[in-house]
């Protein structure tokens, strides 16, 4: 029965359910009028489409509206600049041009009348609020005022110096712009063009410049006028309070500073006795001054760093030059270093400064280090020569060593100073905790290439040399400590000079074998001590490999009885990975001994017997190696060389027959495979027994296929055959697949002859017949296929 609740139970459930209805009423009215006002947004972006009369429209999709690619100030400046570059144009083609076809009066009269009327144009312009034009017309007269000037030097000036003038105009220029850009500014209520002070003050450069010059003052004059005129930018640029005449008159002062800072040092570098350095010492010390009260009055901290590092190098160049006038020319560039180390001595002030100054004491030091960096290279490089001239006799002197083939840098004697200097001051003045490691690093470095130059910057005895530099690598492995990183970086050190001691010692024979021999002492005891393991006794194996072949050479060894003694090393390179706990060592080691031997395979490679026996060899030690359990992949490697060895022998004994090649390969291949089916039974066949398998079939059925007598053919078919069946009874594709197919193509080669005899009795129209028969039946196959396909469409089209 239906139940009816009570009255004022359906009262509330009433009520309730009109409130709900309220609500949702509400919302609705609010998305139509949101879908309202967006369909008649759309409609009013796009234009109206003709609609049929009688048929309801469709609105189209909205398009959106293209947006402009260049905004409408941006096309007003553009056409403005223009104008006035076409104006200006103009005013010089008639100045320069058609100038002759009036008289002074007429010519006088309209750059005056033109003038004054563009100059005057400006103010009605502002007047009106059109401040760009205003811009634009006032650069245009600007512009006529240079023509001006240079048409009263054609009129009335024509015989006065043309620099002088030059000088007097650019100082009119200066004034009438600064005065005529102060005017504009200066109208009630409106903002003044932009341009005309700022190009005053451009104008204003050329002005002591130019009077220098007209003076006949020298390059210390003109210098000076340079620096005088970046003088009066800086003091500008921290005066002038209006943004575009402060960044002017500051791009202006970096640019006539440097120049003038440029000239100086090359004045300085370029003097011929004290007079001249300190003239330019005067001008250098004058562009410190700008630059270190550029930074005194600058804006702000941020702003002191640049002109302290200017100022600094200027007061370096300074002090440089002078010391330069009193010096030899190979102490130059250490008094320059000297000055630059002394920067930090006298560093005082806030932070920015003394930024500033460190940074100048750091690019002064870089340059003495690329200064003596030609040194190290001759010297690291320079011993390559001796790879041509192996053991043809000791030089007279270090440097003659390393200069077989190329020069020593000039005023180069005192690079190991300049080296050694630079790393006392990174190892003693950086001292900020997170550069501190590094600076220590490189502190290393310089003290390295600072040693290693030693000998030849002094021309010491050619045994002292590599004495010294002996000690050196036994000095970097004995301060090698157990740290990871530190340690690899010293022994890596050890290892670049010890690569030049070695290559050094090449001149003699004895000088050879005692740097090899202590060369492999030195970094095996490096490597028995963990000092960077990997590194170290991977150089102790090469360095034992160089000994080797330098040893056999020494004797009279042929080549070939060479590489029996270079097989030393990789034995013992499969002792010494054996006992090592160190993955990484253990590789290094196994590769270096892989290096080895494979040199020893190129030293016997012109006597086949002895390369065989080299390569059994290689196999034992491979197959050593194997034994390990995590090496067992190694194992490939010693079957590989085994086959090798077993086909240089058969070479050597001139054996012609092909399976006696192949099967040395198939027995071992096949023994691998069926390891590898014992220990996974799930193991393809293919990848057991098919390499080993075809390695004999191919060869021996391509040899069958050429081979005019009957027993190869008839031997690879019984063994195709028996191969076949082992295959079908123990029911493995690779040996049945293998076996079948050889068995098949040798048959037919041996059928051959009998099939072209059967082809020859064949009518003519026998071959075609037969083709079109096959496309035949091909084409009625494939429309059989089609007209099921086609029924089955129908099929599923049918149903519902």
């Amino acid at each position: 029965m239906t139940h009816f609740p009570p009255p004022a139970e359906e009262l509330r459930l009433l009520d309730t359910e009109l409130r709900r209805l309220d609500v949702r009423r509400a919302q609705l009215l609010a998305r139509r009028a949101w879908l309202v006002a967006a369909l008649q947004q759309a409609t009013a972006q796009q234009a109206a489409a003709p609609v049929a009369p009688g048929w309801p429209s469709r609105s189209a999709p909205a398009v959106p509206a293209r947006r402009p690619e260049a905004t409408a100030p941006g096309v007003q400046n553009v056409l403005l600049l223009l104008g006035g570059v076409l104006l200006t144009v103009a005013a010089m083609v008639f100045t320069l041009v058609s100038w002759g076809h009036l008289g002074i009066a007429g010519r006088s009269a309209v750059l005056g009348a033109v003038t004054l009327a563009v100059l005057g144009a400006p103010v009605a312009l502002l007047r009106r609020g059109l401040r760009s034009t205003a811009e634009s017309v006032a650069g245009l007269g600007l512009a006529l005022t240079v023509l001006d000037a240079y048409a009263l030097y054609e009129v009335a000036f024509g015989a006065a110096d043309g620099t002088a003038y030059a000088a007097a105009a650019s100082a009119a220029l200066a004034a009438v712009w600064t005065a005529y850009g102060t005017a504009l500014a200066a109208l009630p209520g409106k903002a003044g063009p932009r341009l005309p002070r700022p190009a005053a003050l451009t104008v204003a450069q050329l002005v002591l410049p130019l009077w220098a010059v007209a003076a006949g003052g020298g390059s210390h004059a003109v210098t000076a006028a340079v620096l005088l005129t970046a003088a009066f930018d800086a003091a500008v640029a921290l005066r002038v309070t209006w943004r575009p005449v402060r960044t002017v008159a500051a791009v202006c002062a970096c640019a006539a500073g440097g120049a003038g800072a440029l000239a100086a040092a090359g004045l300085s570098l370029a003097a011929d006795g004290p007079g001249a350095a300190a003239r330019a010492a005067a001008l250098l010390v004058l562009a410190a001054a700008i630059s270190l009260g550029a930074a005194r009055f600058a804006p702000g901290p941020a702003f002191a760093t640049g002109p302290t590092l200017a100022g600094a190098l200027c007061a370096v160049a300074a002090a440089g030059g002078v010391l330069r006038a009193w010096t030899p020319g190979d102490w130059t560039v250490p008094g320059y270093l000297a000055c630059g180390i002394a920067l930090l001595a006298a560093v005082r002030g806030p932070e920015e400064v003394r930024r500033g100054v460190a940074w100048a004491s750091g690019l002064v030091q870089a340059g003495a280090v690329l200064w003596a960096t030609p040194a190290v290279g001759v010297t690291l490089l320079g011993p390559a020569a001796w790879l041509g001239r192996v053991w043809s006799g000791a030089p007279a002197d270090a440097r003659a060593a390393v200069t077989m083939d190329a020069s020593w840098p000039p005023y180069a004697v005192t690079a190991p100073l300049l080296l050694a200097a630079v790393a006392v001051v990174l190892a003693t003045a950086v001292r900020d905790g997170e550069w501190r490691a590094q600076a220590r690093t490189a502190s290393l470095g310089l003290l390295l290439a600072a040693l290693m130059v030693v000998p030849t910057a002094l021309e010491l005895p050619y045994t002292v040399g590599l004495l010294l530099l002996g000690v050196t690598v036994a000095a970097l492995l004995a301060s090698a400590t157990r740290t990871t990183v530190r340690a690899e970086a010293i022994v890596a050190s050890a290892l670049l000079v010890s690569l030049a001691l070695a290559v050094l010692s090449l001149a003699a024979q004895a000088a050879t074998l005692t740097v090899l021999a202590a060369l492999t002492a030195l970094f095996a005891g490096a490597a028995w001590r963990g000092r960077a393991a990997a590194v170290s006794a991977g150089a102790s194996l090469g360095w034992a490999t160089a000994l080797a072949v330098a040893a056999g050479a020494a004797s009279g060894w042929r080549p070939e009885h060479i590489a029996l003694l270079v097989l030393v090393v990789p034995a013992v390179a499969a002792l010494v990975a054996w006992r090592t706990a160190d993955p990484v060592t253990t590789v290094v080691v196994e590769v270096t001994g892989a290096g080895a031997a494979a040199a020893a395979v190129g030293l016997a490679a012109s006597d086949p017997p002895l390369l065989a026996l080299v390569l059994a060899l290689c196999a034992v030690v491979a197959a050593a190696t194997a034994v390990r359990p995590d090496r067992r992949r190694v194992g490939y490697a010693a079957v590989v060389l085994s086959v090798l060895a077993s086909w240089v022998r058969l070479a050597s004994w001139q054996v012609g027959v092909t399976e006696a090649y192949t099967l040395v390969a198939t027995v071992p291949a096949l023994f691998v495979g069926m390891t590898r089916r014992r220990r996974d039974p799930q193991a393809s066949s293919w990848t057991a027994y098919g390499p080993g398998l075809a390695a004999t079939l191919v060869p021996s059925l391509a040899a069958a296929w050429s081979d005019p007598g009957w027993i190869r053919p008839l031997l690879l078919g019984a063994s195709a055959l028996l191969l076949t069946l082992l295959g079908a009874r123990h029911r493995l594709q690779a040996p049945l697949v293998l076996g079948g197919s050889v068995l098949t193509l040798d048959a037919l080669h041996e059928l051959a002859p009998y099939l072209v005899q059967v082809s020859d009795a064949l009518p003519r129209w026998a071959p075609p017949a037969l083709a079109g028969l096959l496309l035949l039946a091909l084409g009625a196959t494939y429309e059989r296929r089609l007209r099921d396909v086609r029924r089955v469409r129908e099929v599923l089209g049918r149903m519902r």
